[in-house]
């Protein structure tokens, strides 16, 4: 009986020690990488749109990784809409992965996505930012230094997320 016990114990510890690596390796622990750090500059360009992060220093930039095909990220594309309307002096930028740039651009034109947005179809700039889930979400401030990561969709003209970024 003791060693039944004590079997089911070491499992435990064993499962929480697995369940502590995953988090870490992707990122989702309490204080995820990047916080505090300067964004990773980019430059991004799709035949039709293009994007210097460098160039919207002094502006507060809602970074958005997403994709066409994520459920989640389509939730989300609405709320950000309504944030850069209501707060001009936040600039949303999204980074599709999207590969197929048809798809992408009638999806963009039936889904009337009126916010900067470019088709990133190697996942480069995702990968600098250590980006592992769609929709993930960085806030920038204005000094081009990362202060939050969203991950999963939000509701970006909730007050808490209004008020935080109206202060920045």
């Amino acid at each position: 009986m003791h060693l039944a016990h004590t079997g089911r114990q070491l499992i435990g510890v064993a499962m929480l020690a697995c369940c502590a690596l995953l988090t870490g390796a992707c990122d989702r622990g309490a204080h995820p990488g990047r916080i505090g750090e300067a964004a990773p500059e980019f430059q991004a360009a799709d035949g039709v749109q293009s994007v210097d992060l460098a160039s919207l220093r002094g502006r507060v930039v809602v970074l958005n990784f997403w994709a066409t095909w994520c459920a989640p990220c389509i939730e989300e594309l609405p709320s950000l809409e309504r944030l850069q309307r209501e707060l001009p002096q936040v600039t949303v930028v999204g980074i599709s992965d999207d590969t197929d740039a048809t798809a992408y651009a009638q999806f963009l034109k039936s889904y009337r996505v009126d916010f900067l947005t470019v088709r990133d179809p190697s996942f480069r700039i995702p990968r600098m930012y250590g980006t592992a889930k769609l929709p993930e979400t960085y806030v920038i401030d204005r000094q081009g230094v990362v202060r939050r990561k969203f991950v999963s969709a939000q509701d970006w003209t909730s007050p808490e997320i209004v008020d935080y970024l109206s202060k920045l």
